[in-house]
């Protein structure tokens, strides 16, 4: 039989099928015994022999009152006796009785009068052990106010998990009351949760009878549908003494709280690891479109399903944005775009480069004009034509589900350099003041190294424009030499601007050959390299020897800021075939000669330009019809990761086979020795001898 006899469900059941018996009765030991209208006994149950310690046969036919009362108690025995006869009123108590073995005990009894058809009286008294009876009672009030008190909510359910029995604690947590659980199967009454779990660990349980303990549960509530809630479940079968399975029992404790703090600490992890990320990925070049990429990158998916940065266009054009004032436009060049999977919602943000004008009325124009986050938690409609840039746009959002939206201003040194909007489509939950902040802080960190990159490609265009107008002019073509040039700056935006080179020509046909390289970067660097390269072109037109001119340009460089350069001084007499050099700081110049392995000048290597004091020296070397003279600056041969002696042999070792074609010679040593992303500039200088006639 199943536990639905043990725990009937209700009248209609009551004598549909023989059930089995319960255990209370056995825990007991009721004793039956029936005495005739004289006391004596004429019936008596195998519990009475195990409650008094005699016999049926040994009891049988004997009078009552003698054989279990003691004389002091025999007089009311009888008197008790014969008012339950007298009177047919029943009689309840307890009394002493006295056992076999001497030992008295004490006994509740019940009894009363029975008549049979031939209006004969008997009396039926039923006993039990008081101990045993009220260690029972005991127990079960104490299981009963247990359940009923206990804060935590218990449940017991029969075998078809059908509700029996919850208490309070249970009815407060289900948000239940007792009549909508009991009778009721799991699924129909917590019909809110995720029952097939549930049932699924019951019926194991049932089946093995190993309990399922601590087991966590989130869900939602009918009355709460849109917060989580979790519980800590456990499930034990219940048995009755003789093994026979009755059903299950259920604890439940609502550790809602535990859940959210340990959600908040994971998520305050989370977000402390996604910081943590921007600060070792966000900035990592002074290019402001890989900055942006970067930051839309660190927040998908962790933050937004969706993200865009957009700068405002005046800040890319190098002018400050102070001139955003409240109720204006503001234009923005997108630059960046990331979404964590494919969807529409991407189409509704402007195309990467592409400059847009926002209305006062859009939510993106209020974050960078109040230079504050706009969060809308719950995204409507008429929120969408805030958002978007056009009816389509809005149209785009809304059918891929977009239902949160946060924008937040990205700010560096003060000033509003644009703005990173978030969306949410697949993630449930909306943006909350947590999500802002830190939004805010990872917009704040982009912004500094998108404002770096933006002076920085600032200064570089500066350079850049400043290094061209000092080069603008082609070097002349000497009588005697064919020369071939190339100069190409730093891939960094700040290192631009130091290397120069130069070919002059001088009185009787001679020819100044010049490379120089100015200690630092940027603007200054450029600047003075104008200074040195103009100075050096005036004292080149005074025939002076290379020392001398290289002791002038020391004593210039000396009052200029960077003060430090190194330079090669070379001047070629096609007359007599000579070329005198001088070296301040600078790497030795390559000669080839045709059918003649490349060699490296062993030059002495005087001190840079701007030391002071310090003599230079020049060395002259012959040069014939068809050699080559090589000049460059370190950027063509110092990297990172190679020494330097490697370098100038594979330099030499380009040569061994030097292309006809000078202009085809630069550009291949240009791809095989240079990086796109090496940091320094670079300025190489080639000249072939030619044959002079006069």
């Amino acid at each position: 039989m199943g536990a639905t006899d043990a725990f009937p469900e209700g009248a209609a059941q009551v004598g549909a099928t023989p059930g089995q018996p319960g255990g209370l009765m056995d825990v007991l030991g009721v004793a039956a015994v029936m005495l005739d209208a004289d006391g004596r006994i004429t019936l008596w149950s195998p519990q009475a022999e195990q409650l008094f310690g005699w016999s049926a046969q040994e009891a049988l036919g004997r009078p009552a009152a003698q054989l279990l009362v003691g004389p002091d108690d025999f007089d009311l025995v009888l008197s008790l006796f014969s008012e339950v006869m007298a009177g047919g009123e029943s009689w309840a108590g307890v009394f002493p009785v006295q056992h076999k073995d001497g030992s008295t005990r004490l006994v509740e009894f019940r009894n009363m009068r029975l008549l049979d058809e031939r209006g004969e009286s008997y009396a039926l008294g039923i006993a039990t052990d008081q101990a045993v009876l009220r260690r029972v009672e005991r127990d079960l009030a104490l299981s009963v106010r247990l359940v009923a008190q206990a804060p935590i909510g218990l449940a017991v359910l029969d075998t078809a998990l059908r509700f029996v029995m919850v208490n309070p604690a249970l009815e407060r947590i289900n948000e239940l009351p007792a009549d909508r659980h009991i009778g009721r199967a799991v699924q129909d009454a917590l019909s809110f949760l995720d029952t097939d779990s549930i049932v699924a660990s019951m019926r194991r349980v049932l089946d093995t009878g190993t309990p399922l303990l601590d087991q966590f549960t989130v869900g939602r509530t009918a009355s709460d549908p849109h917060a989580d809630r979790a519980w800590s479940v456990s499930y034990y079968r219940l048995e009755d003494a003789h093994g026979r399975v009755l059903g299950l029992a259920t604890s439940v404790v609502d550790v809602t709280e535990q859940h959210r703090a340990a959600t908040e600490a994971a998520r305050a992890r989370r977000r402390l690891a996604v910081i943590a990320d921007a600060s070792a990925t966000v900035g990592t070049t002074l290019d402001v479109d890989q900055t942006a990429h970067e930051l839309a990158d660190v927040i998908v998916p962790e933050l937004a399903d969706l993200a865009a940065v957009d700068v405002l266009d005046a800040v890319l054009d190098g002018r400050r944005p102070t001139s955003l004032s409240r109720g204006g436009p503001a234009r923005f060049r997108a630059l960046a775009v990331a979404a964590a999977y494919s969807t529409e919602a991407v189409r509704a943000a402007d195309p990467t480069g592409q400059i847009a004008s926002y209305e006062a009325d859009r939510l993106i124009t209020r974050c960078v004009t109040e230079a504050r986050p706009v969060r809308i938690p719950h995204v409507g409609p008429d929120d969408l034509e805030h958002i978007a840039a056009d009816p389509q746009g809005a149209a785009l959002l809304g059918k891929a589900g977009t239902h949160s939206y946060l924008a937040v201003p990205l700010i560096a040194r003060g000033e509003v350099l644009g703005a990173l909007s978030l969306y949410r489509v697949r993630n449930p939950e909306p943006f909350d003041e947590d999500d802002a902040v830190l939004a805010v802080e990872l917009a704040a960190r982009a912004a500094v190294c998108i404002d770096n990159a933006r002076s920085y490609q600032s200064e570089r265009r500066t350079a850049l424009t400043l290094q061209r107008h000092l080069m603008n002019h082609r070097p002349p073509q000497p009588t005697a030499m064919e020369i071939a040039y190339r100069y190409q700056p730093a891939q960094a935006a700040s290192e631009v601007g130091g290397d120069w080179f130069d070919a002059i020509p001088v009185t009787g046909d001679k020819t100044a050959l010049v490379v120089g390289d100015v200690m630092g970067s940027g603007i200054n660097a450029a600047a003075t390299m104008g200074q040195l390269r103009t100075t050096t072109r005036a004292l080149a037109d005074l025939d002076l020897d290379p020392a001398e001119v290289l002791r002038h340009l020391d004593h210039i460089a000396g009052g200029l800021d960077p003060a430090f350069a190194t330079c090669l001084y070379a001047v070629y007499d096609p007359h007599r075939a000579l070329c005198r050099i001088a070296v301040a700081g600078h790497l030795p110049p390559i000669v080839v000669r045709p059918d003649r392995p490349p060699e490296l000048l062993d030059l002495p290597t005087g001190a840079p330009l701007g030391v002071g004091g310090v003599p230079f020296e020049q060395t002259t070397v012959p040069l014939r019809d068809g050699d080559l003279l090589v000049l460059y600056t370190d950027g063509l041969i110092e990297t990172r990761d190679q020494a330097i002696d490697t370098r100038l042999d594979s330099l030499l070792e380009l040569l061994t086979e030097p292309e006809q074609d000078l202009e085809q010679l630069c550009d291949r040593l240009l791809r095989a020795l240079r990086d796109e992303h090496d940091h320094d500039d670079v300025a190489l200088l080639i000249a072939r001898v030619r044959a002079h006639e006069g």
